[in-house]
């Protein structure tokens, strides 16, 4: 081995023994997301309705709703999902944390009501994102701890790569007939090498939720340096129109002009920032959970004029390509097949740091059981040459 791979091989040793646990973690994480929806779908009645043949009811209704049974809190979010689906309210209610309120969309009927954190999938999610511990910590130690994997990725690709084109065949290939160690070196190189394309775009995803950095260098990198201020100014309601009467509340003219816009759209989110100059914000999604290919629209919250329109096709790469971030990172962009693939992407890498562990954990073993057979070696040649045994020539 040259200098510079004992060099490769010292730094990859020991940042995988330094992250090894939290990846782990990330990754197992990471795969039981993938399939939440689904998951949830088949265990939760809830997350669907019976379609009926009239519109839903419109985001003040649904609002109405929602405070006659908690009138202390405010709806932040109203989420209509689509057909067949439920409409949601997602309220913070304060040290009660954060709830979602189901209603049937056609009739208003209460169908469940549910304390975000004590759903499965977003306890997995915060394990995912922060290991349980408070975000700015926890956040902050898996996103240094992926960055490390990152460079574990290309450090392992230089030092597995074969020099020898008559070697590659082997170096592509797990040796399943071998004694154990050999099959877990080969899981551990060949499963690594097949894994790393999707690994990395799940790691650079990952990344970009952790680091305001990530997220910028691809919005610049996508947009080849070019700057969109339009897309990075929000604009304000303005306050002084604070007594302005209209003939519909503005949330509901806000929806329906979202839906008259973007009528092809499967999912709708309406948010009511309740800051004095904060605005009616609706977003019509062209897919249900897929947070990918949105309009949005901007509604002055005193006069409900349309203040800001930014429907995808208008949108920048850059953009475009943060927007996309969650769906690539659980497969979703590419269906249930995508799904499948950062699923066992996911998998192969949750087993990497196991398999990185054992070979680094034998050869120790190995180092040490030379080493002492070496000293007994020395010591008996020593005790023969005493004895007269050995003689020098």
């Amino acid at each position: 081995m040259t200098r510079f791979k004992k060099v490769i091989l010292f730094f990859h040793r020991w940042l995988g023994l330094i992250s090894g646990l939290v990846v782990f973690i990330v990754s197992i994480t990471g795969c039981i997301f993938c399939f939440q929806d689904e998951i949830q779908d088949a265990l939760y009645s809830f997350r669907k309705v019976e379609v009926q043949n009239k519109p839903y009811l419109p985001p003040s209704r649904i609002e109405a709703l929602f405070k006659a049974n908690y009138p202390k809190a405010n709806a932040d979010y109203i989420y209509y999902y689509g057909k067949g689906r439920p409409a949601a309210v997602l309220s913070n209610m304060g040290d009660k944390g954060f709830y979602y309120i189901f209603f049937n969309p056609y009739t208003g009927q209460l169908t469940h009501t549910e304390r975000a954190q004590s759903n499965l999938f977003v306890i997995v999610e915060y394990i995912h994102l922060y290991l349980l511990l408070p975000p700015k910590i926890g956040g902050m130690v898996v996103g240094i701890s992926v960055l490390i994997f990152v460079i574990l990725m290309i450090t392992g690709i230089i030092l597995w790569w074969p020099k020898r084109k008559t070697d590659r065949k082997r170096s592509f290939t797990i040796k399943w007939n071998g004694r154990w160690r050999r099959v877990n070196y080969d899981l551990h190189n060949v499963l690594g090498f097949y894994a790393t394309a999707i690994a990395l775009v799940l790691a650079i995803t990952g990344l970009s939720m952790s680091f305001e950095w990530v997220r910028n260098g691809i919005y610049k990198t996508a947009n080849l340096g070019k700057n969109y201020t339009a897309e990075k100014i929000l604009p304000k309601s303005d306050s002084l129109q604070k007594g302005f009467i209209t003939t519909q509340p503005v949330i509901d003219r806000g929806y329906e002009i979202a839906k008259q816009r973007s009528p092809k759209a499967q999912m709708y989110l309406v948010f009511n920032d309740r800051s004095a100059t904060g605005t009616i914000e609706v977003t019509a999604f062209a897919k249900t959970f897929r947070y990918y290919k949105s309009d949005s629209y901007m509604f002055d919250k005193y006069t409900g004029q349309l203040l800001r329109t930014m429907p995808h096709i208008k949108k920048s790469p850059g953009m475009k390509m943060n927007e996309m971030n969650y769906d690539v990172h659980v497969g979703q962009i590419l269906g249930f097949t995508g799904k499948i693939i950062a699923f066992l992407a996911s998998l192969i890498c949750a087993s990497l740091p196991v398999t990185g562990f054992i070979i680094w954990w034998g050869k120790r073993k190995k180092s040490k059981t030379k080493k002492i057979r070496t000293i007994v070696h020395r010591k008996t040649h020593k005790h023969l040459q005493a004895q007269g045994t050995f003689r020098s020539s």
